[in-house]
């Protein structure tokens, strides 16, 4: 059940990632922090629930975070008001593979105790 909510996390967030990223400029959710640090952060928090989400299909995970991150940047250059760099879309793939990092020492770790206990 948990790893049920927990896709729908990670597709709920990424449906919200695509329309931040591909919105009009002046419809996008701004926070108190860089850019890049932003950009950072949700695609870590995106990676680490996918990972968590999928975690045996690591290559899948890999293409859905990687890939997003790609499209989204090449999907900027198709509205008039945004701009797409690979600058970006390097911030956004180093979070998401931080974040799937993130997920596996999750998921380590909560192994590693479970063996302990017994």
């Amino acid at each position: 059940m948990v790893s049920k909510i927990v896709a729908v996390a990670a597709w709920t967030l990424l449906a919200f990632i695509a329309y931040a990223t591909i919105s009009p400029i002046q419809a996008r959710p701004i926070l108190l922090t860089s850019a890049s640090f932003e950009r950072l952060a949700a695609f870590a928090v995106l990676g680490g629930l996918f990972f968590l989400a999928y975690p045996r299909h690591i290559v899948l995970v890999f293409l859905i975070v990687f890939g997003s991150a790609v499209l989204l940047e090449i999907a900027q250059l198709l509205t008039p008001d945004r701009h797409g760099r690979i600058q970006d879309a390097i911030v956004k793939m180093t979070g998401g593979a931080l974040g799937i990092v993130s997920g596996r020492a999750v998921l380590y770790y909560q192994q590693a105790s479970r063996w302990f206990q017994n």
